[in-house]
C-alpha cells in the first residue's frame, strides 16, 4: 500500500496553517488523538494515584495502559520495566546517581564525543567520586564512531558504557550490537539514548539486551515525556534515591514524586495512534505476537522507509547548493546507517541566520549544538553558532521537501 501521506497529515491540526516542520529532531508535532486523550485525562480522571475514588482509579488506570503501551514499543518483557519522569535528561541524572551508589574509585565508564549531553553529563558527574571516564571517538569526516578502538577501551575496570541509538546532531544510527556485545563480554552495565533513534527504527530492548534504554514520547508524536526502560533484574538490585512514604517496588520507586499523568495518557495515545497506522500500512513482523507489538513494529518499518524516501532527495538537493557543507554520513549507498536529519552550514551565514530566514519563509529548523555539545566543540562549529539542522517525520511529504531547498537556494 502506498504510504498516505496526506491522510496522515490531516491527523495533525498543527499542520493545517502550511508551515513546514522540519523541527522534529527537536519534538514533533501531535495528532489530535493526543490532544483528545490529554484533555479527556483532565475532564475524567484528574487525580492522584491510589485513591479510593473514581477519579483516581481512572488514573491508575491511565498509568498502567501508558506503562503497558510503552512496554509493548519497546518490547519489554514486563510493564514494570518502564520508568516515567519529567524528561531523558531528569530520568538519566537520576540514575546515574543510582549507579553511582555502588561505584569505587578507578572504577570506569565509557561514553562517546558523538552523544547528546543527556547521556556524557549525567556519567561525568560521578568523576567526582573518583571514577574514570573513557571517551570514544568519532571520524570527523563521516561523523561514525571508531568502533576500531571499542575493543581496547572496555576493560575488567568498565562498569557501564553508555552509547546512543543514533545521534541527534548528525543523524548517525550506531552499531548497537557490536557496542552492546563488547560491553557484556566485560560484564558492564548498557545505557542507550534512543531518543532520537526511537522515531525513526523500530526499537527491541529484548533483542538488543541492553540494561537501560531512554526515549522522549515528545520526538514521536506524544507530549513532553521522559521514558526509561530498566531490566527488571538490574533494576531490582539498586537502590534509587527516593522519600520514605514512597513505593518500595519497581517501577514506582524509580519514580519521584507525582508523575505527569496527563502526559502518560497522552503517551499511550500516541503508541496507538502508532499502532493503528502499523495496521493500515504494515505487513510483515511475523516474528512478534499478533497485537500491537508487532503493528508498532510494522509501523516504524514503513515510516523508515518513507522517511528514507524524502531524505534521499533533501541530501541530494542540499549538495547541489553551493555553499552548502552537511556533516554526517552523505554516500547514498549508507544512508541506511543514519535517520532523516540534515547538519550543515552555509557559506557566508551564520546557522542562526539561516535559521532565522527559514523562520520567515514558515520552515522550521534549528541551529546551534542541539546539546550535543562535545560533538559540535570537536568539529570546530561551537565558536560558530553550531550549524543548521532539518530532520524529516513520518508527516512530511515531497512538496515540503522542495520547498525547503527552493527557498534555502534563493536565501543563498
Amino acid at each position: 500500500m502506498k504510504y498516505p501521506v496526506e491522510g496522515i497529515r490531516s491527523r495533525f491540526p498543527a499542520l493545517a496553517p502550511g508551515a513546514v516542520f522540519f523541527d522534529g529532531p527537536g519534538g514533533t508535532q501531535v495528532p489530535q488523538a493526543v490532544i483528545d486523550a490529554v484533555a479527556a485525562y483532565y475532564r475524567e480522571a484528574n487525580a492522584n494515584e491510589h485513591g479510593q475514588f473514581a477519579f483516581s482509579r481512572r488514573s491508575d488506570a491511565i498509568i498502567a495502559a501508558g506503562r503497558a503501551a510503552m512496554a509493548d514499543l519497546l518490547n519489554a518483557r514486563s510493564e514494570a520495566e518502564i520508568i516515567f519522569g519529567a524528561n531523558m535528561t531528569t530520568l538519566t541524572l537520576h540514575l546515574a546517581r543510582i549507579i553511582g551508589r555502588d561505584l569505587q574509585p578507578g572504577d570506569e565508564i565509557v561514553v562517546t564525543r558523538l552523544d547528546h549531553d543527556a547521556n556524557i553529563a549525567p556519567w561525568l558527574h560521578l568523576q567526582e567520586q573518583g571514577v574514570l571516564i573513557r571517551w570514544l571517538e568519532f571520524d570527523p569526516a563521516d561523523c561514525t564512531l571508531m568502533l576500531e578502538d571499542l575493543e581496547g577501551m572496555i576493560t575488567e575496570r568498565t562498569r557501564l558504557v553508555a552509547v546512543g541509538g543514533a545521534s541527534n546532531a548528525f543523524g548517525t544510527v550506531n552499531d548497537l550490537p557490536r557496542i552492546l556485545a563488547a560491553a557484556r563480554r566485560a560484564g558492564a552495565l548498557t545505557f542507550v539514548d534512543a531518543v532520537h533513534f526511537a522515531p525513526h527504527r523500530p526499537v527491541d530492548v529484548q533483542q538488543l539486551g541492553c540494561d537501560f534504554l531512554a526515549c522522549s514520547p515528545y520526538k514521536f508524536y506524544g507530549p513532553h515525556s521522559g521514558v526509561l526502560y530498566g531490566r527488571r533484574e538490574v533494576l531490582e538490585r539498586l537502590q534509587p534515591y527516593k522519600v520514605r512514604p514512597s513505593a518500595a517496588a519497581i517501577p514506582d520507586c524509580f519514580e519521584t514524586g507525582t508523575k505527569s499523568h496527563e502526559a502518560i495518557a497522552g503517551v499511550a495515545a500516541a503508541i496507538d495512534f502508532l499502532a493503528a497506522l502499523g495496521q493500515e500500512l504494515g505487513t510483515g513482523c511475523e516474528s512478534y505476537p499478533a497485537g500491537r507489538r508487532r503493528l508498532l513494529k510494522q509501523a516504524l518499518a514503513a515510516i523508515s522507509d518513507h522517511e528514507s524516501l524524502l531524505f534521499s532527495r533533501l541530501l541530494a538537493g542540499l549538495q547541489e547548493i553551493p555553499g552548502v557543507r552537511i556533516y554526517g554520513i552523505t554516500d547514498p549507498g549508507r544512508l541506511h546507517e543514519r535517520t532523516p536529519t540534515a547538519c550543515f552550514t552555509l557559506a557566508g551565514m551564520t546557522p542562526a541566520e539561516v535559521a532565522q530566514r527559514l523562520g520567515e519563509e514558515g520552515i522550521h529548523v534549528w541551529d546551534g549544538d542541539y546539546y550535543a555539545w562535545e560533538a559540535m566543540r570537536f568539529l570546530g562549529l561551537s565558536e560558530r553558532g553550531g550549524a543548521v539542522r532539518a530532520g524529516l517525520s513520518l508527516y512530511n511529504n515531497e512538496a515540503e521537501v522542495e520547498r525547503f531547498l527552493s527557498t534555502l537556494l534563493r536565501i543563498r
